[in-house]
């Protein structure tokens, strides 16, 4: 068969899967799925297109990291302990606080330049390769914040919520995941573990975690033989599937909800009590 009529044969068929024209997004996806099961599109680029649709309606909000979940770096703190918690982290760029307010972004390509070229011996050298912050509101959609981070080359943004308040971080690696899915770096291995530093004492926990691997890390001893997790373990103290926000102590530690849908817990903030304020009605596992 000749391109031409390779060609003439496809026209055919996607002008027959589009002969009775959509009238609403679901109509579309339902379109989009019989092209694909008469083999117009594959697999791949129906889930690219869906994901295209759903850039359009989706919010900052709705991917963003949230803020407990964001590596600070603390301005207050000495150079070496802030380039040492760089070089723990391995990310690519820092967001940079002082007195609870973000003045600047560190990349780290910047800092590392510095350091080879023997240009960042003080604080102040470390202020003078700041980036200008950007922020963004939680209600931005994604296919305009898309379209911002493509015309000003900055790829990170701050999430603010209505009082001006750090809410979350959005990359514009994050917008493309929605497109294209995961895309894995050099450093995903380790961002898949299931118990990760964060600043200060915090630390995002994975409801998935293990509770033997989550007693030994926080060395509490946890005995439950109705659940294999601590997001198990969890549900049994509370007695429903945990909230986002909800909170519990148990032992020496503070154990917040980050993440959770109406079906289960995916992400928890745990601290040593220590310096937390406990909630008023707070419940008390154990």
């Amino acid at each position: 068969m000749s391109d031409s009529s390779s060609g003439s044969s496809w026209l055919e068929r996607l002008g027959k899967v589009f002969s009775d024209e959509p009238e609403s997004r679901e109509d579309l996806v339902d379109v989009l799925k019989e092209a694909q099961s008469q083999g117009v599109i594959d697999d791949d680029a129906l889930v690219m297109i869906e994901g295209v649709l759903d850039v359009s309606e989706l919010r900052a909000r709705d991917i963003m990291i949230p803020r407990p979940q964001i590596e600070l770096i603390d301005a207050s703190e000495p150079l070496e302990k802030i380039l040492e918690s760089m070089l723990e982290s391995s990310h690519s760029r820092y967001p940079v606080m002082e007195e609870n307010k973000i003045v600047g972004v560190l990349l780290a390509k910047d800092v590392f330049r510095a350091v080879v070229k023997g240009e960042l011996s003080s604080k102040e050298d470390l202020q003078a390769i700041y980036r200008e912050p950007k922020f963004v509101p939680e209600s931005k959609r994604l296919n305009v914040l898309l379209r911002d981070f493509k015309t000003s080359r900055n790829h990170l943004a701050l999430v603010v919520d209505e009082y001006a308040e750090l809410a979350g971080l959005i990359t514009i690696e994050d917008v493309l995941e929605q497109i294209v899915g995961d895309i894995e770096d050099e450093h995903d291995e380790d961002e898949l573990s299931n118990i990760q530093k964060r600043a200060g004492e915090s630390y995002a926990v994975q409801a998935i975690t293990p509770l033997d691997e989550f007693s030994e890390f926080f060395d509490v001893e946890i005995e439950n033989e109705s659940t294999e997790t601590i997001g198990g373990f969890l549900a049994v103290q509370l007695g429903h599937v945990p909230r986002v926000e909800e909170e519990v102590e148990y032992e020496n530690l503070y154990i917040k909800v980050l993440k959770a849908s109406d079906r289960r817990v995916e992400l928890l903030e745990v601290r040593p009590l220590d310096g937390v304020e406990a909630g008023e009605g707070m419940p008390v596992a154990g």
